[in-house]
Formats: structure tokens, C-alpha cells, sequence
């Protein structure tokens, strides 16, 4: 049996033509080499597969090359074949991962001192570059700068922020971006129909999105899912399949189940993805996306190339980002993209997905902001189908309700009450802890943070702590509830101005306390 190559392995870039997506590295590399301006230490920086180790290797064996065309190697030459073949004495791979101490860099010092064999140059390509002990980088900093005419240092690395600044001044450093969707899907493409393979064109993309920009992990996750329906076309449903993720379709209807706070069919939902094998993980991440595209989709009508999605999933989107508002599509972004994180290294992934999913369906269990505000948009929600249902309409001052179901229209006069004195607030401010008895459940629990004062004439002001207290008692349902149990208790109409107080301020500092005013003078009056 003859062994397997991994596509990654089989497929790596043999010249330069053959690098996808970092063509401005190429094309200036390409001009050293045609000018003969080379220089003597070069770091590579960049994500995981994104071609830097590629590029050092064809380098290396471009300022070998006995026959060179456009600055890339030729390919045929004895020395080009040496070392693509890995068995070049003049090109040395080092992982500073595991040779990351002085004594290797010392043997490094030695070696420099003997001319290639073979070809002009000696190149010591240190991947992982990074992991060097301290002491390792201050053995390098003298050879680095100053080594012999046919040595060449190039240096790789996943985090360059790590490597001291004295080696980065001796470097020519070169930046290796994610490669895009679009470049990666051609180049899966051009490969499968060099193997022979059946593959779906939307499983394609959809491997080249998964590979967050390297082209090495979009070659292993093809070999992983190509091994898995060996002979068998491969669909968008199998990758789906293979990598444990979900389908669009999924999304949606959770998204649309969250917003009707629907905790019931959120963990039906979570019951299906689990039982089909997904992975929880893969799971919140996609959603993130799927969150992310709702936003884009919000924001402006000419998204399709960014997007990449066909005019019926477009469509679809664009629909579903016109039932969600920016800032609830926002905090869910940012829940899940936390969540995401968290799942990585949870024990309990389905529990840990569950309750932040009914939490967003529960927002009355958290005292957050965020929790806020989506109280108050769910209470927004429901007064909006209430008036829908009812068909409340006022004329004059009379108000008509319609029962939608029995189709009785009830009339109720509205008395005209006197205007209030001040006398009037006075006796409001007396017993306004008494009338809380009387409001419903959710502006009593707010009105118990108020505090009282008065305005200009024969103004009540109620003062909330905070703006977001304020908004939820100044909807005009909650005023005109107030204003109506004040009517109920003294018999006049009296106005209500809703305040809260400032931030980094005291309430004593904006406002009058009259309620502690006028308890002084019942106090001083029983004594």
C-alpha cells in the first residue's frame, strides 16, 4: 500500500506563481531577486497557513537556483530539486519551539562560518521564531546583523509582538494577511479538478469560510471531508455533516424564536442540534456570523459581494434584519461572540448554551442594562399588539375599547377634574407610598426608587435614579396610570413630570426632597 500525502502537504507552493493571496509580498521578493538586492535577515509574520514557511522555502531555493526565471526558482535544476526534497545542506529548518536555547543558537554561530557546498547561499529559515529564551535572541542579535555575505536568516513567526525590538530592527519584516474567501474557494477549486474529485461548488465556499483565512486549514478540512464520503459526491449538507455544523435555515428560526421569547422552542432547537452531533462550539460561532451578516444586511443595500450568498438568502437576510434593531442585534453579537469563547473550554457545553439562550428569552432574570432594555422593548412589543387586538380609538373625551373577540364596544366617560393646588401635591406626596398599592407590578417595583419634588406651579416630579428607570416610567401608558390612581385618590388631575438624576450628581443637588419637607412638618405639628 502506498502511503497517503496529505492535499496541504501535497500541494504546497513549489514557485511563486503558485502563492494565493499575498501578492504584494510576492512581487516585492520577486524584485529583490531580479535586482540582486537581497537582504540578509527576514521576518515573516502572519496567522496559521496563511504561506510564510512556503514562501521561505521558494526563496530560499530562488537565490540558489542555477537557471531562475522572473525571480522565481526553475524547479529543475539539481539544487531546486535538493531542496524541495528537504536533503540541502545550505538550506537549515529550525523550530525554535523545541531549539530555543542559547546552546542552539550557539551551534547556529559555528555553522555560519563555512561556506555552502553547494549554491551561493546558506539559509536558516527559524520557524516559531517567538519561542526563543531571552538569552537564545541575545546570542542571534550579533550574527543577525552582521553575518557572512552568503548567509541569510529567515525568521516566521505567529506573534511577532513577542520578539524583542532589537531583533525586529534587523529584519526586513513582512506581514502575511488572511487570505480571502474568494481566493481560497479558487484555489480548492483548481485542486479538486487536478484530483479528480466531485465537490459541490457551496460546499467549497463553505470550507474556504470555515478556514478563517488559511489556505493550510482549508486544505485539511477538505481532505477531512472528502476521506469521509470517499467516492461519493460532496455536498454542502455532508460538510455540514462532517464538521458538525448547522444549516442557515437553524439560525433563523432560533433567531426569530428569541425574539418572540420563545424559551420553549429555543431549547427544542438545542435538543435537534445536539441529537443530529453537531458541535456546540462550531454552533455559536456560526450564529455570530449569521449575527454579523443580519447587521450588514441592516446597514446598506449594495452588500452582496461582502455577504456572499445567493439574491434568495439575501433577501431572506435583509427581511429577517428588518424585525431585530441595531442595538438588540448588537448585544447578541456580543453575547454570543463571548460565548463562543467560553464553550472552547466548557465541560458542560449544552448547559452553558441553554441557559445563555433562555436568559436572552428571560431578560426579568438579570439586572443588567442590556437586561433593561430588553424588558422594556418586550413591554413595548406587547403594548403595541394590545392596541392592535383592543382598536382603542379617542374621540374627544370619550374612549370607545373594542373587544376584538366579542365585538362589545363599552364606553366610559372621562370626568373633567379641577386643576390641583399646591396644597393638592402636598397631599399627594403624603400618601404616594400608599398609592403604590395600587399600580401594577413592574412600575411599582420602579417607583420604589423614586423620589419626590416639584416643578414650577403645581407640578408633581417624580425622580428616578438612573435614564433608564426614567424611560420606562415616562412611556405614556405608566404616566397616564399614575396620573389616573392620583385622580382615583384625591379627586383632582394634577401633572407629573418624570426626572432622573444625574450622573456623578446627588439627588439634593438637583431637587427639592419635599416628601422629607413635609414629613418634618407632620412631625413638628404632632409634637
Amino acid at each position: 500500500m502506498s502511503s497517503y500525502m496529505a492535499l496541504y502537504r501535497k500541494f504546497r507552493p513549489d514557485g511563486f506563481e503558485d502563492v494565493k493571496g499575498q501578492d504584494a509580498i510576492v512581487k516585492t521578493l520577486r524584485n529583490q531577486l531580479k535586482a540582486g538586492r537581497i537582504g540578509h535577515a527576514y521576518l515573516f509574520c502572519g496567522t496559521r497557513g496563511t504561506g510564510k514557511t512556503s514562501v521561505a522555502k521558494i526563496f530560499a531555493k530562488a537565490v540558489n537556483c542555477e537557471h531562475p526565471s522572473d525571480g522565481s526558482p526553475c524547479g529543475e535544476c539539481m539544487v531546486c530539486r535538493t531542496i524541495a526534497a528537504g536533503a540541502s545542506m545550505n538550506v537549515i529548518e529550525i523550530d525554535a519551539a523545541s531549539n530555543n536555547g542559547v546552546d542552539n543558537i550557539r551551534e547556529i554561530r559555528e555553522e555560519v562560518a563555512y561556506r555552502p557546498t553547494e549554491g551561493r547561499y546558506k539559509v536558516y529559515i527559524i520557524d516559531e521564531v517567538h519561542m526563543l529564551s531571552i538569552g537564545a535572541f541575545n546570542a542571534l542579535l550579533k550574527t543577525l546583523e552582521e553575518p557572512p555575505e552568503y548567509v541569510i536568516f529567515i525568521l516566521a513567526t505567529t506573534e511577532a509582538h513577542k520578539i524583542p525590538i532589537t531583533i525586529l530592527s534587523r529584519c526586513q519584516r513582512y506581514d502575511f494577511k488572511r487570505i480571502s474567501i474568494d481566493t481560497i474557494a479558487g484555489r480548492l477549486l483548481e485542486l479538486i479538478a487536478r484530483e479528480g474529485l466531485d465537490v459541490e461548488e457551496k460546499a467549497v465556499r463553505y470550507i474556504a469560510r470555515m478556514a478563517d483565512g488559511s489556505m493550510r486549514d482549508a486544505l485539511s478540512l477538505l481532505d477531512q471531508c472528502t476521506a469521509f464520503y470517499i467516492g461519493e459526491r460532496l455536498t454542502y449538507e455532508h460538510v455540514l455533516e462532517v464538521l458538525g455544523a448547522v444549516d442557515t435555515e437553524v439560525f433563523s428560526r432560533l433567531l426569530r424564536d428569541l425574539l418572540d421569547m420563545d424559551a420553549r422552542a429555543v431549547i427544542g432547537t438545542v435538543e435537534e442540534i445536539v441529537m443530529q452531533g453537531r458541535e456546540l462550539s462550531q454552533f455559536a460561532a456560526d450564529f455570530t456570523w449569521y449575527l454579523r451578516n443580519l447587521l450588514l444586511a441592516g446597514s446598506s443595500d449594495d452588500l452582496e459581494d461582502i455577504l456572499d450568498m445567493s439574491a434568495e438568502n439575501l433577501a431572506r437576510l435583509k427581511e429577517e434584519a428588518d424585525m431585530i434593531d441595531d442595538s438588540t442585534l448588537m448585544r447578541y453579537i456580543r453575547i454570543f461572540s463571548e460565548l463562543t469563547g467560553q464553550l472552547k473550554y466548557a465541560t458542560q457545553k449544552r448547559v452553558l448554551l441553554e441557559v445563555t439562550l433562555i436568559k436572552l428569552c428571560r431578560p426579568q432574570m438579570e439586572d443588567t442594562q442590556d437586561a433593561l432594555f430588553e424588558r422594556l422593548r418586550l413591554v413595548e412589543k406587547q403594548m403595541e399588539e394590545l392596541e392592535k387586538k383592543a382598536g382603542s380609538s379617542r374621540q374627544g373625551e370619550r374612549i370607545v375599547y373594542v373587544d376584538a373577540d366579542e365585538e362589545v364596544k363599552k364606553a366610559a366617560e372621562l370626568p373633567k377634574l379641577p386643576r390641583a393646588l399646591n396644597e393638592d401635591v402636598k397631599a399627594v406626596v403624603k400618601d404616594f407610598r400608599g398609592m403604590l398599592q395600587d399600580m401594577t407590578p413592574m412600575l411599582k417595583n420602579y417607583l420604589k426608587r423614586a423620589r419626590l419634588s416639584a416643578g414650577e406651579g403645581s407640578v408633581l416630579q417624580v425622580v428616578m435614579p438612573d435614564e433608564v428607570s426614567e424611560g420606562v416610567v415616562k412611556t405614556p401608558e405608566h404616566i397616564q396610570e399614575i396620573k389616573q390612581i392620583i385622580a382615583d385618590r384625591i379627586g383632582k388631575e394634577i401633572d407629573i413630570d418624570i426626572r432622573h438624576i444625574a450622573e456623578g450628581r446627588r439627588f439634593e443637588e438637583s431637587f427639592v426632597d419635599i416628601e422629607n419637607l413635609i414629613n418634618m412638618e407632620i412631625t413638628v405639628e404632632e409634637s
